[in-house]
């Protein structure tokens, strides 16, 4: 018999069994174990290697497949072949280990599907945070591209921090909400999501600590878990994120920033209100905790306006500011915007060159004439007028269909609905048998592990007969969940 005093690396990202087959085949290669070797029995080889008899018989199955290893019944598992015919034939590329070995984690299997799904034509789009393409000036929009040729004097790269004349259009944009900022402290990124990327590349030390909304739209999303942030979830009420529970976290932790949705949530719809805004500064000023204002729903509102942003009360550079114009003209332009301290944007330009070398030409050109056009403010009263259509149906049909089956509070803006059952059901297999039956939704514990009563119903995509029939089926298939 021969000794083992190897073990595989659990905190390698190459998988176990890759590990294994490397190590068993090192040893055939360099004569340790010569042909007609015979191998221990599995199970004490998974004790020896400590792991499980599933990881071992993985990467014994490949070797024999391999030609390295034979299986003889009732005898176990011998040494084969150590020719080096076999050991430097060549194979393809393993690439489902650099798929395995990459930094940035895989998308939860939900989303992944949901992500999959979105475009197929012949499913009820329940879930998706977008406009309808009814709602989009397709029109327009062709327009103020057909003249850009003309304005555009290179079609080369943008400076560092985005086209000078757009970022004087989203000054005086912003100017209408209270918010003073010069063009040079403002960045032109790729949406929001690059904008909240690029703050944690280059503001965050690695392991730091993020407090949120619980349930928050970051938690849906791997890509921050990919670069070491924790994150913190914070209550909520019908007022807006609870800062008490921010103040008592924020003593036991270093290098934190609290993140925030303060307009329509994503994705409970909660409007913060003005009161709340105010504590929530002051918690930021006594704990000289910095904030991320993620204010893309803003000018979505269907009763009242808002209150003034975060931003706009800010004195002290406290508060990093981001806009966009995916939920309110368009998903595809790829337009949004950073308003921060200079420092703090000449940082994150820095990395946005080294990431991308700047936001499409064309597109950022196609915003600066939108928003100079004064097209964008007739856009918004037309969205919000169609919003409150879509949300009074929706409301009608969750009252027809779901009454007896959940709860939910009416959204003064924003697109979503958050309903949450009254009985419990499998969110997994809800969301496949929906899937199943041509619906598509969100469930609630994709946001927050918790949320497993809850899902994310949008009023904004689905055309109105679809969301009608899509909500009854829907109702239909928790009621049979109900009751299995």
């Amino acid at each position: 018999m021969f000794s083992i005093d190897w073990r595989p690396n659990k905190k390698d990202r190459m998988p176990l069994h890759i590990q294994i087959m490397e190590y068993i085949k090192s040893k055939i290669y360099s004569g340790d174990w010569p042909v007609n070797t015979k191998l221990p029995p599995q199970r004490e080889l998974a004790h020896i290697f400590h792991v499980n008899r599933s990881t071992l018989a993985t990467a014994l199955a490949e070797l024999i497949a391999d030609g390295l290893l034979k299986s003889k019944i009732g005898s176990g598992i011998w040494v084969a072949n150590n020719t080096w015919s076999v050991l430097a034939s060549p194979k393809q590329v393993d690439w489902n280990h650099y798929v395995d070995s990459g930094i940035c984690l895989p998308n939860f299997p939900a989303i992944q599907e949901i992500n999959r799904s979105e475009f197929n034509p012949a499913n009820i789009r329940l879930g998706t945070g977008e406009l309808s393409p009814d709602l989009i000036p397709s029109a327009e929009l062709k327009s103020i591209i057909s003249k850009i040729p003309d304005k555009i004097q290179s079609f080369g790269y943008e400076e560092a921090k985005g086209l000078l004349y757009l970022r004087q259009q989203i000054s005086q944009y912003v100017r209408d909400l209270g918010i003073n900022a010069s063009p040079a402290s403002i960045l032109i990124v790729s949406g929001a999501l690059q904008a909240l990327q690029l703050i944690c590349f280059g503001l965050l030390p690695k392991g730091a600590n993020i407090f949120l909304e619980k349930p928050s739209y970051l938690s849906s999303l791997k890509l921050f878990q990919s670069m070491s942030m924790q994150f913190h979830g914070i209550p909520m009420d019908n007022e807006g994120i609870e800062p008490a529970p921010i103040r008592y976290q924020n003593k036991r932790q270093s290098t934190s920033l609290l993140y925030t949705i303060p307009c329509f949530h994503n994705p409970t719809g909660i409007l913060m209100t003005k009161q709340r805004r105010q504590d929530v500064l002051a918690l930021s000023q006594q704990e000289l905790l910095p904030i991320i204002e993620d204010d893309v729903y803003r000018e979505l509102w269907i009763d009242a306006p808002p209150p003034a942003p975060l931003k706009a009360r800010d004195q002290d550079g406290r508060v990093i500011y981001i806009g966009s114009l995916s939920k309110s003209l368009s998903p595809g332009l790829r337009i949004g915007w950073i308003i921060g301290p200079e420092p703090v944007i000449e940082r994150l330009a820095d990395i946005k060159m080294q990431n991308d070398y700047g936001s499409s030409s064309l597109s950022q050109w196609a915003a600066a004439e939108w928003l100079a056009s004064g097209l964008h403010q007739n856009q918004l009263r037309k969205v919000r007028a169609e919003l409150r259509i879509r949300r009074d149906f929706a409301l009608e049909a969750l009252n027809m269909y779901f009454s007896d089956i959940a709860t939910w509070t009416i959204p003064q803006g924003g697109f979503y609905i958050w309903l949450k059952l009254i009985h419990p059901v499998s969110m997994q297999k809800l969301f496949k048998t929906a899937l199943d039956n041509g619906l598509l939704i969100n469930p609630g514990n994709i946001y927050d592990a918790l949320a497993n009563h809850h899902l994310r119903l949008s009023y904004s995509y689905a055309a109105l007969p679809d969301m009608k029939q899509g909500l009854s089926r829907l109702a239909t298939i928790i009621h049979k969940l109900e009751h299995a």
